[in-house]
């Protein structure tokens, strides 16, 4: 039976009930509610002040970050001293808040003094460019604000990554499938490796700690990313334990230098588990031979993980797999898709070959407050125990938005115009009396040396080395401070400073290109 309650609002005819709720209304703002000495009734803040103030900012990123910033007739950078740019930069937090206008400026004064990394002449690091269609992902996924770690709270972003994570799993050749997941950045994908790696040769680590495992050995090559060792220091499992493996002179890890390593490991009562295999290293952008050390690790029953952050895109490319020949044999890969594939930082994932829900089993901690069983849809798409994070982006979007504008067709060309570009650069190198490389460019990292008038005649030897070494740091502070473009950098091995150059932006022209040669001539002649 009906209650009294029910009765009366049964009975309220349409006009009574709109008049009932305008009257409540009414009643909410004229009585206002205190608690703790703030008025509950309604929200703070306007929306139209907010909506005002998006629609300003946008605009300032639009001219500022987006159509100036990728400009070549704009400056790489405004290039200003830590001491100067804290006079010019109002950085003090205030108790209160300040004016719309001053806000705007701030973003306009960030904007103008950060680096311009899309600009075509921007060629310092291993991600460049713009992509319209994942920097618009990019906005979507800062303005819904929602972590992947449940379906309940990211239904949309879970699906897309799951699609998207199965279509890289296809590219690298698991036919039987795989699992993956995306996190932020390549470093952590390398340590997820190393986790998910020792987990598999020891699963009581876990709960024991390292109290469960005998001494245990990482492999990578001299060339492979830092943060392998990283990973090493903050598992527990010790830098001094992270074996170096020689490379050729092509930066191309050495086989049987691996099995060597091994064998010594062993011998030294140690437990190698996992090999680390780079395909496109820092430097050189130099394929280890994926397919030999594939061999060796099922030889020793080892797991191979493959740093492919930087050279994973060349998958994208029918031209260019053979560059990853072989992947199809490895246990787990680290991908970046901010990289060449030009992605908004940060968009980097993690997969693995295994069925068996190890990573699930790796990571979880079975949270009841969110990853509840007895929920009233499919669990399994509840991810988020995959991860050591709890928080996390749905970074995926951004390259499933693009990859739909796009399609794998377009994607495949980004990947070859670069490479090819590369090649364009290196060819122009050679014409000139005044460079000189330090390796042929397997992938898109060109890398040579400027030589000034004074050293050209200068022997090859120790003297010309050092005279060498102090040219790269002075031509790239005279670039900083002009602006017109930006260079990386660096030492190697025995080699001198010499410019480490990254094409990926399919924004850069040939006359990009024939610039970067001019201009590092007129900054540096006179050395």
């Amino acid at each position: 039976m009906a209650s009294s309650t029910e009765r009366h609002l049964n009975g309220l005819n349409s006009h009574e009930h709109q008049n009932h709720e305008v009257d409540l209304k009414h009643q909410a703002k004229c009585s206002p509610t205190f608690m703790d000495n703030f008025a509950v009734n309604s929200p703070t803040g306007e929306m139209n002040a907010t909506e005002s103030f998006i629609h300003h900012a946008m605009e300032i990123i639009l001219e500022d970050a987006v159509k100036k910033a990728t400009d070549v007739r704009e400056k790489v950078c405004e290039w200003r001293s830590p001491e100067q740019l804290k006079e010019l930069l109002d950085l003090e937090l205030r108790d209160k808040g300040e004016s719309e206008s001053r806000v705007l400026q701030y973003c306009r004064d960030a904007i103008k003094y950060s680096v311009k990394t899309t600009h075509p002449r921007f060629f310092n690091q291993l991600y460049a460019g713009m992509d319209p269609y994942s920097m618009v992902g990019s906005f979507i996924t800062e303005a819904i604000t929602t972590s992947l770690y449940t379906y309940e709270v990211a239904p949309v972003f879970t699906l897309m990554e799951d699609t998207l994570l199965r279509k890289m799993i296809e590219m690298i050749g698991w036919d039987e499938g795989g699992d993956g997941i995306f996190n932020p950045g390549g470093s952590m994908s390398n340590m997820y490796a190393v986790n998910l790696a020792r987990y598999r040769y020891c699963p009581d680590i876990k709960e024991v700690g390292l109290f469960a495992a005998k001494r245990l050995v990482i492999l990578t090559s001299q060339e492979g990313h830092y943060s392998i060792s990283k990973g090493a220091a903050l598992l527990g499992i010790g830098t001094k334990n992270v074996y170096i493996v020689s490379s050729d002179k092509r930066g191309k890890m050495i086989p049987s230098a691996l099995e060597e390593k091994i064998k010594l490991a062993k011998s030294e009562g140690a437990v190698p588990f996992m090999v680390n295999a780079t395909a496109g290293t820092t430097v050189l952008g130099a394929f280890d031979p994926i397919e030999e050390i594939a061999d060796i690790c099922e030889k020793y029953n080892l797991w191979l993980h493959v740093d492919a952050c930087w050279g994973g895109a060349a998958l994208m490319s029918k031209k260019h797999k053979h560059l990853l020949k072989g992947i199809h044999r490895v246990n787990s890969v680290a991908w970046n898709l901010h990289k060449m594939l030009m992605v908004p930082l940060q968009c980097s994932a993690f997969l693995v070959r295994d069925k068996t829900s190890l990573l699930q089993h790796c990571h979880s901690a079975r949270a009841t407050y969110l990853f509840q069983q007895d929920k009233f849809y499919d669990v399994s798409y509840d991810t988020g125990d995959k991860s050591v994070q709890c928080g996390r982006k749905p970074d995926a979007f951004k390259f499933w938005l693009m990859w739909k504008a796009l399609g794998t067709t377009q994607l495949e060309q980004i990947v070859d115009r670069a490479i090819a570009m590369a090649r364009y650069l290196a060819q122009e190198i050679k014409k000139r009396e005044e460079f000189q490389l330090v390796i042929e460019p397997e992938y898109s990292n060109v890398c040579f040396w400027y030589i000034p008038p004074s050293l050209r005649s200068v022997p090859h030897g120790p003297e010309r080395w050092k005279k060498l070494h102090t040219v790269a740091p002075v031509v790239k502070e005279r670039m900083m401070k002009k602006g017109s473009m930006m260079i990386g950098y660096q030492a190697h091995g025995d080699k001198p400073n010499f410019f480490r150059m990254v094409v990926i932006s399919p924004q850069v022209s040939r006359e990009d290109l024939n610039f970067v040669l001019d201009e590092i001539h007129n900054l540096g002649q006179d050395l």
